[in-house]
């Protein structure tokens, strides 16, 4: 990569992490351009430069951001994979990706999350572009796990891939805003016996 890109990568990245900032704090009607360019660090004209709009940049941001979990997600199913792990050991390491994603990138989530919910935003058809994404690694695994006999046939795929990610998201979330004081492995701990079906406290 040239020296430009490199400039203009960091010049992007910065715009992300900047309007995720403050559009988690104020929203995304009261958040200004000048806002976004002053936190960033940059011109007003580098924001013009790199995005058409207030809008675009939101769903540049979007695609970024779902772009590294769904990568996390990826990474941790290969990985597992290439040490001949099992489908359920996958999810399961993808279920700690997420949560670290999450720990690493909280405004970005709670964001996310925020968007998912509402129906009215010129962003839409992005966000549920994105969002598919996601839950398609998640899906895949399933299917292979039904596939290899590990998983019961019975699982409605992609709306357990959907639940799956739902309850990475809101355990998360919840675990930012009102369970600081525990640990990523507590966390963890917890969403794998949720995976497991160990709550009930059978031992089969």
């Amino acid at each position: 990569m040239d020296s430009s890109s490199t400039r203009r990568r960091s010049s992007r990245d910065k715009l992300y992490e900047a309007a995720v900032t403050l559009i988690a704090e104020q929203g995304f009607s009261a958040t200004t351009v000048d806002e976004i360019a002053e936190r960033a660090g940059v011109a007003k004209g580098t924001v013009y430069y790199n995005f058409k709009s207030k809008t675009e940049l939101f769903e540049e941001l979007l695609r970024y951001g779902v772009g590294l979990l769904t990568a996390s997600l990826r990474e941790a199913a290969d990985e597992t994979e290439q040490r001949g792990g099992t489908k359920v050991e996958a999810l399961d390491a993808m279920i700690r990706a997420g949560l670290v994603f999450i720990g690493r990138y909280p405004a970005f989530t709670q964001l996310y999350v925020a968007e998912l919910w509402r129906t009215n935003r010129a962003w839409q058809s992005t966000l549920l572009v994105v969002r598919q994404e996601a839950v398609a690694v998640v899906e895949t695994v399933l299917r292979e796990g039904v596939e290899r006999g590990e998983l019961s046939e019975e699982i409605d795929v992609p709306l357990t891939a959907a639940a799956l990610v739902g309850m990475v998201l809101v355990a998360a979330l919840d675990w930012q805003a009102f369970q600081r004081e525990r640990s990523l492995d507590d966390v963890h701990g917890a969403l794998s016996l949720l995976l497991h079906g160990r709550v009930s406290g059978r031992r089969d």
